[in-house]
């Protein structure tokens, strides 16, 4: 039985079952075998390697090693791409929201995905991840920030619906400043 070639939405919706959800073999189903990873820090507030070859490698850093620091994690493009499309090129911005394991530490994030699609089979072959902001909120402030990320539309949601929902939290600022600035 031969399945459907996969849309461009499943590939977006696939890497975020591998990233948030810890379950590398996603990142195999969205990912050509010789795809490539850059990202672009703009913040010192996470580590990651700016460049990777390969899905394995990918997988292992976005899934294995990210989830042995990282639980609890929400991620969220602002965008979507169109029904069933196929397409060359998307980009998007996104959020994040997670805890660290180890000190309950709160982290929000924005930055913008470039996804490189390949036509056939149609796949992902190169990611640039810019992270704009990482913001770290002290472990008391979980309550507070996951009912507002966990009653948000996941994984598709608008700036609009993040910002009416945002709890008044001083270090949100630079992220909430960011999905609303200007030329977004």
């Amino acid at each position: 039985m031969t399945l459907p070639q996969p849309t461009s939405e499943d590939l977006l919706r696939d890497y975020f079952h591998g990233k948030d959800e810890n379950r590398p073999l996603y990142i195999a189903r969205a990912f050509a075998p010789d795809a490539r990873l850059r990202m672009i820090l703009k913040t010192q507030a996470i580590a990651f390697p700016s460049e990777v070859e390969g899905e394995p490698g990918i997988a292992d850093t976005l899934v294995r090693k990210f989830g042995q620091t990282y639980e609890n994690v929400y991620t969220f493009y602002l965008a979507r791409p169109t029904a069933g499309a196929r397409l060359d090129q998307f980009v998007c911005d996104w959020m994040v929201a997670m805890t660290d394991k180890t000190s309950g530490q709160v982290r929000v994030g924005c930055g913008s995905y470039d996804w490189r699609f390949q036509a056939q089979p149609h796949l992902v072959r190169e990611l640039a991840i810019t992270i704009d902001a990482m913001e770290v909120l002290p472990a008391d402030n979980a309550g507070a920030v996951f009912d507002w990320i966990t009653a948000l539309p996941y994984p598709w949601t608008d700036r609009a619906t993040i910002s009416a929902g945002a709890p008044q939290l001083p270090a949100l600022r630079p992220v909430l400043a960011y999905l609303n600035r200007a030329d977004a």
